[in-house]
């Protein structure tokens, strides 16, 4: 039997809940009977179709949460994030909490099935359930898989705000995500794990890019250098030098956090050539998420 990280029939019950109160009755009837009549059969192929099915009965309006079932969603599912999320989305990802976990392989080669089988919308739910699904690790391949899509919404269901690729993604895999998100202008701020995944492979691609951006007269998105912090030394301090050095308000200021935050002398050294902005930085007005509102496109 599976064993999930989370109290599953609390969430189930939650998500069910805030399905319920963002739906109307025609859709809230019809998810009711089809999860009675999946209950009764346990047949594959009604589970499937309840999925593909689940848009023309919810509708797809953005759902809205109250702050005590925003409490409860982050109290039993830390950084598992739901905001912005369609209700279709919603009720897809709580579908999929309904397929029995009794027979790993049935399950597995169902999940594999509606991967093969998805279209956009489809995969933006199942990649944003991965959080919750049993056997985590059997998503590794699915989700490097995944992160090479050029589709946006699915793009954005892995990349952003979810938990799962920071946990269980490989360094080279997450390496590639971070940089596909740089070269599809995903907000670097919204990936989970940012900064604990930093590592020197990736700081190194990053500086390689930006020499390449710069040799060509293009910008680099400033909040790139924030994956630099625990790696500043001789060779990329020039980087941030030049960033320092910016005309770009922002770059600036990234290149400001960068120095506060390193462990490196001569950053700190350069940090105190401006007491503006390590007094800003020292106060809290200046942060990551600040330089994040001002470059969101």
């Amino acid at each position: 039997m599976a064993e999930y990280v989370y109290d599953q029939d609390k969430v189930n019950t939650l998500l069910s809940t805030i399905i319920r109160t963002n739906g109307n009755e025609k859709g809230n009837n019809w998810l009711q009977q089809r999860l009675q009549l999946q209950q009764q059969t346990g047949a594959i192929p009604q589970f499937n179709q309840t999925f593909t099915a689940i848009p023309r009965f919810t509708g797809k309006e953005i759902i809205t949460l109250s702050s005590s079932e925003n409490e409860q969603l982050q109290t039993l599912l830390p950084s598992f994030f739901v905001h912005g999320w369609t209700l279709d989305r919603l009720a897809r990802v709580w579908w999929l909490l309904q397929l029995p976990v009794s027979d790993k392989s049935v399950y597995l080669d169902t999940l594999e099935k509606l991967f093969n089988a998805a279209e956009m919308n489809e995969l933006a739910a199942l990649y944003s359930a991965l959080p919750l699904l049993p056997w985590p690790e059997e998503w590794v391949a699915r989700t490097s898989e995944g992160i090479r899509s050029n589709i946006g919404i699915v793009q954005e269901a892995i990349m952003l705000r979810n938990p799962y690729p920071a946990k269980y993604l490989s360094e080279p895999a997450w390496n590639q995500l971070v940089m596909k998100a740089i070269f599809t202008d995903k907000p670097l701020h919204l990936i989970h794990g940012l900064d604990e995944r930093a590592n020197a492979a990736l700081t190194g691609i990053l500086v390689d890019f930006a020499h390449e951006r710069w040799a060509a007269g293009r910008t680099v998105d400033p909040m790139q250098w924030r994956l630099l912090v625990k790696f500043v030394d001789t060779a990329n301090f020039p980087d941030i030098t030049r960033i320092w050095h910016s005309l770009d308000t922002v770059e600036k200021e990234a290149a400001a956090l960068v120095c506060a935050q390193s462990s490196y002398a001569p950053a700190r050294d350069l940090l105190g050539q401006s007491p503006s902005l390590l007094a800003e930085i020292q106060a809290g007005s200046l942060t990551w998420d600040t330089v994040a509102k001002k470059i969101i496109k």
